[in-house]
C-alpha cells in the first residue's frame, strides 16, 4: 500500500483501528525488502542498456550497475560504470585507450576498449568519441599493465552521452594560459589547474566549517543587503530598484517649499533608504555573538574598489568568527588553530592535487604548508615591525617600491612579505595598529591613550595579509565618539549601539579572505583563479 493510499483510506475512515504511523511503518518495511538502501541508491546509476531506475517494476533495481568515481577506483571483479568527459583517445589496430575524467581526481582513469570484446553498437559509439565529449562506460576495474596508472577500466560497453565538436572545442590537448581560460570560465573547470583548485577549495571550505562546528561555534548567515558600511571606507555597491536609465524619473530630495536640494530621495526606493551590498558580515555576527557566545559567518562580500591587482576581487568570500567574552589574544589563538586545522586537512586529503601544484606552480608548496601546521606563529607589535622595516630599508632603499615607512604607514604587500618571509620566516601576527588606519569598531588601547587600537593582521609567506581582526569597542561612549569623528550617522547603526547599551561584553573576532587562503594553499598567484567566476573592474561575465 502506498503512502497516498494509506492517507486516503485514513481520510475515508476505513482505518479506524490502525494509526497512520503504524500503517506507514508496515508499508516502509515492505518497501525495504524490495529496494536497496537510500545510501546505496545514491551511489548507483543505470547503464546505457539497462532500464531506468524510474521503472515501475521493483525488479528493475536488480539491473542497476554501480557507478564508481575515478578517485575511488580499485581493482575488482564487479561490473561498474564510469561516467565523465574524454580527455584523450588513442586508437590502435585492435583496441582503443580512452582517458576519462569525472572531476573527482586529477588523473582520471584509462579505459581500454578491446574491439573484439565489445558489441557493434559500442564500436559505433566509439567512432563518435572526441576530446571533450561526455561518455559512460561499463566494465571491470583491473590492475593496469602500464606504468602511468595503478588501475584501468576493461570496458565492456561505451555510450556517448554528449557529443563534442573537435573542430570548435576550445580546450585542445595543450596547456592554455590562465588569462585565456578566464575568457572561457564556463569550460575552464575541465582543465587540470582549475579543477584542482575547485577540489582543494571544496575541502578547505568543509574543513573550516568542521573546525568551527567542532569548537562549538554557531553558523550564522548575515544579510548581503545592508544600510551599514562596516569598514567606513565607502567602497560599496549600491542596491536600488530606481530606473537609472530614465534620469528624469528619479525622485529628488526637496525642501519644505518643494525645491530640489540635490541628490536622489532614496525614501522612494525599495528599502526606503540607501542600500548596499555588504563588505562584511561582522556587524551582524556581533549581534549573535552577544547572545550565543561564539558564532561565525562564511559567505559572499563585495567591495567596489577599482583594483586590478592579483590580490583583489569585487566579489569574494569571508570567514568571520565572533567570540563573546574574548580579547585580541583569544582571536589570534583561534585564527592560528583554525588555519593549522584546515591546512592540515588539505595536506592529508588533497595529496594528488598538491603534488600537481608543487610541480607546476610552487616547488616548495608542500614544505611551506607543513611548516605552517608545525611551527608556532610569531607575534610582533606594529611599532616593532616598523622599527625592523626601517632598519632593513636603510640598508638599500632602492630595493623597495615604498621605502618611506613610519608610524602610521599602512603596510604594503612588500613590507608584509618581508616580515613573514625574511624577518620571522613564518606566519606572523602584527598587532596594535595605529587608530587612524583601522576601522571605527576596533577597541582603543588604554595604555597609549587611544593612539593605537587592539587590532591584528596575520601575515603569511608568499601572500602577505591573510587575516585581519580586532577586539571590538564595547564601550558605548567611546564608540559614539569614534563614529562622530568619521561622520557616521548613529541612526544607521542604532541596533549596533544597542549591543553596548544592553549587557555589553568584551568581544573579539577576525575576517579571513577565503580566496586568499585558496591561493596560498594552492600556490597560485592570481586570486582570479581561486574562484569560479571572478568579478573585477570591467568584468562581470558568466
Amino acid at each position: 500500500m502506498s503512502l497516498q493510499a494509506i492517507l486516503l483510506a485514513y481520510a475515508s475512515n476505513s482505518l479506524r483501528n490502525t494509526s497512520i504511523a503504524s500503517a506507514f511503518s508496515s508499508s516502509q518495511r515492505l518497501a525495504t525488502r524490495h529496494k536497496p538502501a537510500f545510501s546505496s541508491l545514491m551511489r548507483m546509476s543505470t547503464t546505457a542498456s539497462e532500464p531506468s531506475t524510474t521503472s515501475s517494476s521493483l525488479d528493475s533495481c536488480n539491473s542497476i550497475t554501480k557507478r564508481v568515481k575515478t578517485v575511488n577506483a580499485v581493482a575488482s571483479d564487479e561490473t561498474v560504470s564510469i561516467k565523465g568527459w574524454v580527455r584523450t583517445i588513442r586508437k590502435q589496430k585492435t583496441l582503443a585507450f580512452v582517458e576519462v575524467n569525472d572531476g573527482s581526481s586529477l588523473s582520471g582513469i584509462q579505459c581500454v576498449v578491446g574491439f573484439d570484446a565489445v558489441s557493434e553498437g559500442t564500436l559505433d559509439e566509439l567512432s563518435k568519441v572526441t576530446t571533450g565529449c561526455a561518455v559512460e562506460l561499463t566494465g571491470t576495474i583491473v590492475d593496469s599493465q602500464g606504468g602511468k596508472q595503478n588501475v584501468e577500466l576493461q570496458a565492456e560497453s561505451l555510450r556517448v552521452v554528449g557529443v563534442c565538436s573537435a573542430e570548435t572545442y576550445p580546450l585542445a590537448k595543450k596547456r592554455h594560459s590562465l588569462e585565456y581560460l578566464r575568457t572561457i570560465a564556463h569550460l575552464r573547470p575541465r582543465t587540470n589547474t582549475v579543477a584542482a583548485v575547485a577540489r582543494v577549495r571544496s575541502q578547505l571550505a568543509g574543513s573550516i566549517h568542521s573546525f568551527f562546528q567542532k569548537s562549538g561555534f554557531v553558523y550564522v548567515q548575515t544579510p548581503l543587503i545592508t544600510a551599514s558600511d562596516c569598514e567606513g571606507a565607502g567602497e560599496m555597491f549600491r542596491v536600488t530598484t530606481l530606473d537609472l536609465d530614465n534620469v528624469s524619473s528619479l525622485p529628488m530630495k526637496e525642501d519644505e517649499d518643494g525645491k530640489e536640494t540635490g541628490g536622489v530621495d532614496y525614501a522612494e526606493d525599495f528599502f526606503s533608504k540607501p542600500a548596499y551590498l555588504t563588505v562584511s558580515g561582522q556587524l551582524g555576527a556581533e549581534t549573535h555573538a552577544c547572545a550565543l557566545g561564539d558564532v561565525y559567518t562564511f559567505g559572499p562580500t563585495f567591495r567596489a574598489e577599482n583594483s586590478q591587482t592579483t590580490r583583489h576581487l569585487a566579489e569574494f568570500n569571508m570567514v568571520e568568527p565572533e567570540m563573546a567574552f574574548a580579547d585580541l589574544a583569544s582571536a589570534m589563538e583561534n585564527a592560528e588553530a583554525m588555519l593549522k586545522f584546515s591546512v592540515g586537512h588539505i595536506l592529508e586529503n588533497c595529496k594528488e592535487d598538491l603534488t600537481f601544484f608543487s610541480k607546476f606552480y610552487d616547488k616548495k608548496l608542500i614544505s611551506k604548508l607543513e611548516k605552517l601546521v608545525e611551527k608556532p606563529f610569531a607575534r610582533v607589535s606594529y611599532r616593532d615591525a616598523i622599527k625592523y622595516l626601517q632598519e632593513e630599508i636603510a640598508k638599500d632603499p632602492s630595493k623597495w617600491q615604498f621605502p618611506e615607512v613610519e608610524f602610521g604607514t599602512d603596510l604594503a604587500t612588500e613590507h608584509e612579505r618581508w616580515l613573514a618571509e625574511t624577518k620571522f620566516e613564518s606566519c606572523v601576527f602584527v598587532y596594535n595598529y595605529p587608530k587612524k588606519i583601522k576601522a571605527f569598531y576596533m577597541r582603543d588601547n588604554d595604555e597609549d591613550g587611544g593612539e593605537t587600537v587592539n587590532a591584528m593582521d596575520l601575515l603569511v609567506p608568499g601572500v602577505g595579509e591573510l587575516v585581519g581582526g580586532s577586539q571590538r569597542e564595547e564601550r558605548l561612549d567611546v564608540l559614539e565618539k569614534k563614529m562622530a569623528e568619521l561622520d557616521l550617522i548613529p541612526e544607521d547603526y542604532w541596533w549596533y549601539l544597542d549591543l553596548r547599551r544592553f549587557g555589553s561584553v568584551p568581544h573579539a573576532g577576525y575576517g579571513l579572505g577565503f580566496e586568499r587562503l585558496v591561493c596560498y594553499v594552492c600556490g597560485i598567484e592570481n586570486i582570479r583563479e581561486a574562484i569560479a567566476f571572478p568579478r573585477f573592474p570591467g568584468n562581470a561575465e558568466f
